[in-house]
């Protein structure tokens, strides 16, 4: 009975102080928002940068490091890695254990954009995020020499459109060379949105990567001779070497034997990187900045926590009278001390819950539009076993931060509280 009483006493002065407490509310809530939510977009960077390429048992390339040839081949991220010779790759798609292959040849760009030469194989064949295929929003894969398929972020901030001309240069995005203005390209497809490197390049076939270079020698186009598009077919474009090999596997448990088969085989110096391992180490990378950003969430909480405090100390000197009435109509110290931490881990509860409420709101609206655009894929609806953590954490240091106000009050005497000074 005196639980309910102190209840209802707690929700009335409340209410009677529901402006200054309303933004003391706002603070909680925007801070267990806050906190919830930079951990839920880490953990979803982090799912999506380790699943940027899934389904794929083995990338391949020359000898090297294989967060290097992972970096370069599947992010285009780096310096280029030594190239592996078609004949190894051709090897390799023959082995027992191998289900299948795809090519991938980089060195040129577009804009900015890297230019990735391939095979059709690899819009089927290439996967990201919870097995997810590439999708085209508009036309078709290419099919003969000079179609190019581009990804999302390419038509978006270029502005272009199916049947878009356009010219490749040699070199990479940062130090493209002299354009192949002779050999245009039309484009053919535009991809869906992943949230992956694929949104940022342009795909053409290994033989149109081939057909642009005909005329070029050691990087730099012959002196005198240009080769017209439509003698480039009369040319043998089977590449010579490629940068690296996806490589699926006919049952996962091959993976470690295929791998170390492949890294100590005799003849051509070999690296054969398993990608999600690769990946998780380079996200290991990248600990000091989860730690920064958790770190700033939690002291916005704390700071959101201390204002709760400093709004109940404050108010202390305006409720002596209050509380000293409550007292000599027989409330018991004990009571009066309770009544204010009931007040305190009220309102942290309600903050906390009111985040949560926020942050699932944030979720449903936006989480479709963060997987397409940064390829962050954030966690369902209903909370982790990690987030109820972090929300008892916030309740916690509530009712901590309420237990200085309210120990304050129950030393106030009767007398000071009806006499209070001026």
């Amino acid at each position: 009975m005196k639980a309910l009483i102190l209840l209802r006493l707690a929700l009335a002065s409340a209410w009677n102080r529901r402006y200054a407490l309303g933004l003391t509310l706002l603070s909680i809530t925007l801070a267990a928002a806050l906190l919830l939510g930079v951990e839920r977009l880490r953990a979803g960077a982090r799912e999506g940068f380790s699943s940027a390429l899934s389904g794929t048992d083995l990338v391949v390339g020359a000898r090297g490091s294989h967060a290097h040839l992972l970096l370069y081949s599947v992010f285009r991220i780096g310096e280029p890695t030594p190239n592996l010779s078609w004949a190894a790759a051709q090897r390799i798609a023959a082995h027992p254990a191998v289900a299948w292959t795809v090519p991938i040849s980089l060195g040129d760009a577009h804009r900015g954009f890297p230019v990735v030469g391939t095979q059709p194989d690899y819009f089927k064949r290439y996967q990201y995020g919870d097995a997810q295929a590439l999708a085209l929003t508009r036309g078709r894969l290419f099919d003969s020499l000079f179609e190019a398929v581009i990804g999302a972020s390419v038509a978006r901030e270029l502005g272009y459109t199916l049947d878009q001309s356009i010219v490749l240069a040699h070199g990479s995005p940062e130090l493209e060379g002299a354009e192949h203005r002779d050999k245009p390209f039309r484009v053919v497809g535009i991809l869906a949105p992943t949230g992956t490197p694929v949104d940022r390049s342009v795909h053409i076939s290994l033989a149109s990567m081939e057909a642009i270079h005909v005329d070029w020698q050691g990087g730099m186009p012959l002196a005198g001779l240009s080769v017209p598009p439509e003698l480039v077919r009369k040319f043998d474009l089977t590449p010579k070497t490629i940068t690296a090999q996806l490589v699926g596997l006919k049952h996962r448990s091959d993976v470690f034997r295929l791998q170390r088969e492949l890294n100590t085989a005799p003849g051509e110096a070999l690296s054969a990187a398993m990608p999600g391992v690769v990946l998780d180490q380079l996200w290991q990378m990248l600990a000091a900045g989860e730690r920064t950003l958790q770190a700033v969430s939690a002291l916005v909480a704390a700071v959101s926590l201390a204002g709760l405090m400093a709004v109940i100390l404050a108010g202390l000197d305006a409720r002596r009278r209050e509380l000293a009435i409550l007292r000599s109509v027989g409330a018991r110290p004990r009571e009066v001390l309770a009544l204010l931490i009931i007040e305190g881990l009220g309102i942290t509860l309600a903050g906390c819950l009111l985040g949560l409420v926020l942050l699932q709101w944030a979720v449903w609206l936006g989480g479709a539009w963060l997987q397409s655009r940064f390829g962050i894929v954030v966690a369902g609806l209903w909370p982790g076993q990690d987030e109820w953590l972090r929300l008892a954490g916030i309740v916690a240091t509530g009712l901590l931060a309420s237990l200085l106000p309210a120990w304050r009050a129950y030393r106030l005497s009767l007398a000071d509280g009806l006499s209070p000074r001026l």
